[in-house]
């Protein structure tokens, strides 16, 4: 695909028909990490910045959009110099710069748009917008040698989404989830059961302690590949509720331990019969999975049993299924389907 520079409006070939290397240095910033990393060919990453607001937010038991944006504009210099400084590359050897447009927090997003479309500017090169789901999936062509077509599993805190990837950029969504995303209902049974943010990696620790099969919870019956996750919720709260009436008013250790593990089991499990029904009616042989949620433990182990029915399963290394800079670069050297207008907007929702 061609590309121009900005002021030059010098045409620059990206992608794998490029015949050269190209180095896209990204940043991301659409919630509450500051990423800023190099990638050369959308695969081998030459430096990964991650600035995690974690500790932030923590004490307010979730992320507040204007502190986030704060905390970008005081990192967003540190994490550029830094990817320069360990790449050991100059601004003149970058190909493209690239940054994520949404979705995500607008304040947040803007930040590290600005700051992309910046570089760009000064240094005359191209400039890519990424789609952050997009580049979600691209997490999974770093440090591999995946190409498509596969079937994908996308699960994040705002998203649960199976889609078709017939290509690099040709891209269906068969189906989605109607009300809370997998990483929502992990957040909000975690509040439920009182454990701190960030809630879903601490109730998936607890739930490798628990009994899967201690509470009997509802799968929903949603029809072809879409989702459902707040009756389940909802039971979570009603169990939660009627624990607490037969012990004092609190839930002993193991009954915690039992209800993350009975609720990662419906959860794990409705996802991966979902992933293998669409596998079934599409005829693919590779699947893979991404984004945030890609992490938990059971949900991996679940989508790589697949591979005892011969299905080649890819799932990003941990620190790629989190938000980060990476999936970003590699997704504006593979996916054409980009924002490259210097004017164009952050958006909030997909």
């Amino acid at each position: 695909m061609k590309k121009k520079c900005l002021f030059s409006e010098k045409t620059v070939k990206i992608g794998p028909d490029s015949g050269y290397d190209n180095y896209i240095m990204a940043i991301e910033s659409s919630c509450d990490e500051t990423a800023c990393a190099i990638v050369k060919n959308g695969r081998e990453v030459i430096a990964n910045i991650v600035a995690s607001q974690i500790k932030t937010h923590e004490k307010y038991g979730g992320v507040i959009p204007e502190i986030a944006a704060r905390e970008h504009m005081d990192a967003i210099n540190i994490v550029v110099e830094e990817a320069f400084s360990k790449s050991g590359l100059k601004p003149e050897d970058i190909t493209a710069f690239a940054g994520t447009v949404g979705p995500g927090l607008v304040g947040c997003l803007l930040v590290g748009l600005n700051a992309a479309k910046t570089l760009a500017l000064v240094h005359d090169k191209p400039f890519i917008g990424v789609n952050h789901l997009n580049a979600h999936l691209c997490a999974n062509y770093i440090d591999t040698d995946l190409k498509p077509p596969f079937m994908a599993l996308l699960i994040s805190g705002g998203h649960t989404q199976i889609i078709d990837v017939e290509s690099y950029s040709k891209q269906t969504i068969l189906g989605e989830t109607i009300d809370d995303a997998v990483g929502e209902a992990y957040d909000k049974v975690a509040r439920l059961i009182g454990l701190p943010y960030p809630g879903g990696p601490k109730l998936d620790k607890l739930a490798q302690e628990g009994n899967p099969m201690a509470y009997e919870l509802p799968i929903s019956r949603v029809e072809d590949y879409n989702f459902s996750f707040s009756g389940l919720k909802t039971a979570v709260l009603r169990l939660v509720k009627k624990l607490k009436e037969e012990n004092n008013g609190e839930l002993s250790e193991k009954q915690v331990k039992d209800v993350c593990a009975s609720f990662q089991e419906c959860v794990s499990k409705t996802l991966a019969k979902k992933l293998k029904k669409a596998l079934n009616e599409r005829g693919y042989e590779q699947v893979v999975i991404a984004g945030g949620v890609a992490a938990n433990s059971e949900i991996r182990r679940k989508i790589f049993e697949f591979e005892k029915y011969g299905y080649r399963v890819n799932a990003p290394i941990m620190k790629y299924c989190t938000d980060n800079a990476s999936m970003v670069a590699s997704c504006a050297y593979f996916n054409t389907n980009t924002y490259d207008d210097i004017d164009v907007e952050v958006f909030s929702r997909a």
